[in-house]
């Protein structure tokens, strides 16, 4: 039988269907038999034979025992088949797995053992996943507690469903296991980090979420500065503390927004002068929101000179060439392709090329040129990783 007929032999159970090779794959329900990965002969059984070929294929090895007080990531969804794959694809991440076949059992999970991450189908019997996302974030432990919803819908109307729930990141099935694997261990860096705040730390960051989901256009922007940063930072050679301050300086560079008026923000046409002018003061209404806190020194010059340019034409201090802080040269650079590559309410969003194009001309003048070339020399990976 060929490949194409297995695909389409649908007798009762699950199916598990590998898009692309082998780093993909679509669990679909109702099906019993699967094609083999990259098109080969047809795997006879259920779809847990197909996964458990797949996992020989990619030379999976027994799952190794995680360390001590390891994160917890807690996989929801009701089909066996595809929670045994999610685990398979984590396996050799250190963290604790943790399964729920339903929304009930889940929620009652999380009570009795609180998660760093809930992976969430959405289609479910029963309590669906956004009705789960929504009694999660409705949860005081819950609103900084990750939730990243896995599900075969692709239609724009369930991504926003899913951000509405609270739902704080959305793949799309079939997953592919190096983003997958990516997405994870931002999402558990993000919740290390939530831990290790203060309380006033915690409202900080929670205002920075806040500036973020006023705007759709902006959805998910400083996580990705936030990322790309960290990234670019570790191929710089750059310390752990620097790193830190890269990833914590990106998720709130933007903070002081705030307290600049929505009629600005998502204006859809051009800033006139004075618009211009209060847009350009959220460098500084930051720096004060954050200049409390007790961890603040590094996030500082992040936060208030992010807007400077290499040329000294920035603001809001008008610094020039290295007397613009590392950290803040290096965000700027992640925070204007992040901004080049999205629809904003002004204009469309650029290809990932013509933005590293506009990248390219301006560096020496108004971006870091390291910081430029970095980035462009690391696009592939930083694509692959989901941060672009």
């Amino acid at each position: 039988m060929s490949t194409e007929r297995a695909a389409e032999s649908h007798v009762g159970v699950m199916d598990a269907q590998f898009v692309g090779g082998a780093s993909k794959i679509q669990i679909k329900k109702d099906a019993t038999r699967a094609p083999a990965i990259g098109g080969e002969m047809e795997v006879a059984g259920t779809a847990e034979d197909a996964v458990r070929t797949h996992e020989r294929r990619m030379g999976a090895l027994p799952s190794r025992q995680p360390s001590h007080g390891a994160p917890i990531v807690l996989v929801v969804d009701d089909g066996e088949t595809n929670r045994a794959l999610v685990l398979a694809y984590l396996s050799d991440l250190d963290c604790r797995l943790r399964t729920a076949e339903d929304g009930p059992s889940a929620l009652a999970a999380i009570e009795a053992e609180p998660p760093d991450l809930v992976l969430l189908d959405v289609q479910m019997p029963g309590m669906d996943g956004y009705e789960v996302c929504r009694r999660i974030k409705a949860r005081p432990r819950g609103r900084l507690l990750p939730v990243v919803m896995l599900t075969a819908l692709d239609h724009a109307n369930d991504r926003v469903l899913a951000l509405e729930s609270g739902a704080d990141d959305f793949m799309t099935k079939p997953v592919d296991r190096v983003e997958l694997v990516a997405r994870v261990r931002s999402a558990l860096r993000l919740k290390a980090v939530y831990d290790n705040l203060d309380s006033a730390e915690q409202v900080i960051f929670s205002l920075a979420a806040a500036v973020e989901a006023k705007d759709a256009y902006t959805e998910k922007h400083t996580h990705r500065v936030a990322e790309s940063a960290r990234f670019i930072g570790t191929k710089m050679g750059l310390s752990e503390r620097a790193l830190d301050a890269l990833y914590r300086g990106g998720i709130i560079h933007d903070i002081g927004k705030i307290g600049v008026p929505d009629a600005i923000l998502l204006k859809p046409g051009p800033l006139d002068s004075a618009e211009l002018a209060l847009m350009r003061l959220h460098p500084e209404i930051g720096e004060s929101i954050v200049k409390p806190l007790r961890s603040a020194a590094s996030l500082l010059p992040i936060i208030r000179n992010h807007h400077e340019n290499f040329d000294g034409s920035g603001y809001p201090d008008g610094l020039a060439g290295r007397a613009i802080p590392h950290l803040a040269r290096i965000v700027a650079v992640c925070d204007a392709f992040d901004a080049l590559v999205t629809d904003r309410p002004y204009r469309k969003a650029k290809s990932v090329d013509d933005a590293m194009a506009v990248l390219v001309d301006g560096a020496g003048k108004q971006w870091d040129a390291e910081a430029v070339d970095v980035l462009v020399r690391e696009m592939p990976h930083i694509s692959a990783l989901g941060f672009a």
